[in-house]
């Protein structure tokens, strides 16, 4: 359940602290438009780190040596985004950033992986007046996280971990895990 957050609040404030917070703020929507635009020029643009780093550097909270990202790639505000060093992206993946994303060293990432730390209030009436709210999902460092997968808010995944592909992950992963499927559930540990 989101937090109620004090009234004196920036609906910018109220998103980073978890908190139900308006989408449809002008200073959010100003933030989104910046990060669409540079995603723009991110996606459109043939690859090459030297002029895509820099855009990457420009965009996320921060970014390790050598980290990756394969265009295309989604995020909605990027200033939420940590990649560790060497982290790698790869093709189509959406990170959807309303809170804190942290991804640790040497992570690897396959296709099409989506991460969500975007969520919506359960309550109708709330949806109805625009109040959306967000939890942070962290990943460890070495994780691979196979093609197709999808985080939910709110999860941590511990070092070392690995997630199947196409699974969904409604749950914190501990270190060492294995976890397949739909829910993801464990099917090993390498210990």
């Amino acid at each position: 359940m989101p937090l109620q957050p004090p009234n004196n609040l920036t609906e910018k404030q109220k998103m980073l602290s978890g908190a139900l917070y308006n989408a449809e703020d002008p200073t959010l929507i100003a933030d989104r438009l910046h990060a669409t635009t540079l995603l723009h020029t991110y996606n459109t643009t043939p690859h090459d780190p030297a002029t895509h780093t820099p855009l990457l550097k420009e965009l996320l909270a921060s970014c390790g040596e050598r980290a990756t990202i394969r265009p295309p790639f989604f995020c909605d505000y990027g200033y939420n985004i940590h990649l560790g060093i060497g982290v790698f992206l790869n093709f189509n993946c959406v990170l959807l950033d309303v809170n804190l994303i942290e991804i640790g060293d040497r992570t690897q990432i396959g296709p099409s992986v989506q991460i969500y730390a975007a969520d919506h209030p359960r309550d109708p009436e709330a949806r109805r007046a625009n109040l959306e709210s967000g939890r942070a999902v962290r990943i460890g460092a070495n994780v691979w996280i196979g093609g197709g997968a999808i985080l939910l808010p709110g999860i941590t995944v511990g070092d070392d971990a690995i997630i199947g592909a196409g699974s969904i992950v409604t749950h914190d992963v501990p270190a060492g895990a294995t976890v397949a499927g739909n829910p993801a559930r464990p099917i090993g540990s390498r210990k």
